[in-house]
C-alpha cells in the first residue's frame, strides 16, 4: 500500500527532525574527573537512542499534521461465489402478509417485504465472497446500491428498502436496471439476478426484445422468487376461463413464460410462506457457489492518530529521561 498526505507542504518542516543530531538536549558537566573515566558504550548507546526518539517524535508530529494516510487500493482475490443483483418489488402489495392482509403482529406475522429483507440479510451473511448489488422497482426502477463485496453496506441497503411502497409494478424497467449492474465484459464467475416479487405486469414488445438481447449479451442467470398471496393466481396455473389466458389478465403466468423463453439459466420459485421463501433462497445459495475472480477494494486508512500516539509515547520517554538527569548542585 502506498502512503499519501493531505497537506504535502507541511512535510517541508521534516528537516527540523534532524535538530537532535546538533543538540542532544542534555547538559554537559564540565568536571575534570570525568576525563579519567573509561569509555562507556552503554551510555553512548543510550545517548544516541534518546536522539533517535526525539527525531522520531518530531517526524511523527509533522506527519500527523500533514495528514499521513495509507491510500485506498484494489486487491485481486479468488473465491467461491457470484455476482448477484437483488431486485426487490416495492409495490404496495409487498407490505401485506402472505395471507393478503396488513400484518397484525400476532404469531410473528410479518409482511412479505419484511420477510424478504430478513431472509435476504441472512443470505448475504452466508455469502462470503459474493459481489452484491441492490435495486428496487415499483412505478419506476430505483438504484439502491452498486455491486460491492462490502457486506455491511449491502445489508444496510437491504434495510433501506423498508421505505413506503408505491402503487405499481414496472418489472421490465426494474430488470433493465438490474442488468445494467453487469458492466464488465469479461465473465469471471456466475452472474445472476434474484427477482423478489409478489406480482408482475405485462411487458410490451419493445421491452421484451431489449431484455432478450441484454440477458444474452451479459450472460446473466435469473431466479424469480414469486411470493404468492393466498388465493391469488400462481405462475403455473392455467386460467379457468380460456378468455383470461392473456398477459393482461394473468401477468405472472405470462412473465414466467417470457422468462422461460429467454433461453438462459432460469429458475422460478413459488413461495407461499416465509418458510418456503427461506428454502428457495437456500437452494439458490447452494447452486451458485462457483469460483469467482474479483477485486476487493480496501479503503483509505488515516494514520494521523497513529502518528500522534507514537509521538506522545516517545515524548513521555524523553520526559522521563530528562527527569532522571543529574542536576548540578547550586
Amino acid at each position: 500500500m502506498s502512503l499519501g498526505v493531505e497537506s504535502p507542504w507541511l512535510l517541508t518542516a521534516l528537516p527540523l527532525a534532524l535538530l537532535p543530531l546538533i543538540n542532544k538536549g542534555m547538559r554537559d558537566h564540565a568536571h575534570p574527573g570525568l576525563l579519567l573515566l573509561p569509555s562507556d558504550p552503554l551510555s553512548d548507546l543510550l545517548s544516541w537512542l534518546l536522539r533517535v526518539f526525539a527525531m522520531l517524535a518530531m517526524a511523527g508530529l509533522i506527519s500527523g499534521m500533514a495528514g499521513l494516510h495509507l491510500q485506498g487500493q484494489s486487491v485481486e482475490r479468488i473465491g467461491h461465489g457470484a455476482e448477484i443483483v437483488l431486485l426487490l418489488d416495492r409495490s404496495n402489495s409487498m407490505d401485506n402478509s402472505f395471507a393478503g392482509r396488513a400484518p397484525n403482529g400476532n404469531n410473528g406475522e410479518e409482511s412479505k417485504a419484511a420477510a424478504a429483507r430478513r431472509l435476504l440479510t441472512d443470505f448475504v451473511n452466508q455469502r462470503e465472497h459474493d459481489l452484491i448489488g441492490v435495486a428496487e422497482y415499483s412505478t419506476a426502477p430505483l438504484y439502491v446500491m452498486p455491486m460491492t463485496e462490502n457486506k455491511a453496506a449491502v445489508k444496510s441497503a437491504i434495510a433501506a428498502t423498508s421505505t413506503p411502497a408505491l402503487a405499481y409494478t414496472h418489472v421490465s424497467k426494474g430488470l433493465g436496471m438490474a442488468l445494467s449492474f453487469f458492466q464488465q465484459p469479461v465473465v469471471t464467475g456466475s452472474r445472476l439476478i434474484v427477482l423478489v416479487s409478489d406480482g408482475a405486469a405485462a411487458i410490451d414488445h419493445d421491452s421484451e426484445q431489449k431484455l432478450r438481447q441484454w440477458f444474452k449479451e451479459k450472460q446473466v442467470r435469473l431466479y424469480w422468487l414469486f411470493l404468492r398471496t393466498a388465493n391469488s393466481p400462481g405462475i403455473y396455473d392455467p386460467p379457468a376461463d380460456p378468455r383470461d389466458d392473456n398477459a393482461q389478465a394473468m401477468p405472472e403466468r405470462y412473465l414466467h413464460q417470457f422468462f422461460t423463453s429467454l433461453n438462459i439459466p432460469y429458475q422460478a420459485y413459488q413461495a407461499e410462506s416465509p418458510d418456503a421463501m427461506k428454502q428457495a433462497i437456500a437452494d439458490i445459495s447452494r447452486l451458485e457457489n462457483l469460483p469467482i475472480h474479483y477485486f476487493e477494494r480496501i479503503p483509505r486508512r488515516d494514520l494521523t492518530g497513529t502518528c500522534y500516539l507514537a509521538s506522545a509515547i516517545l515524548l513521555l520517554l524523553l520526559l522521563a529521561a530528562k527527569g532522571a538527569e543529574v542536576k548540578p548542585e547550586a
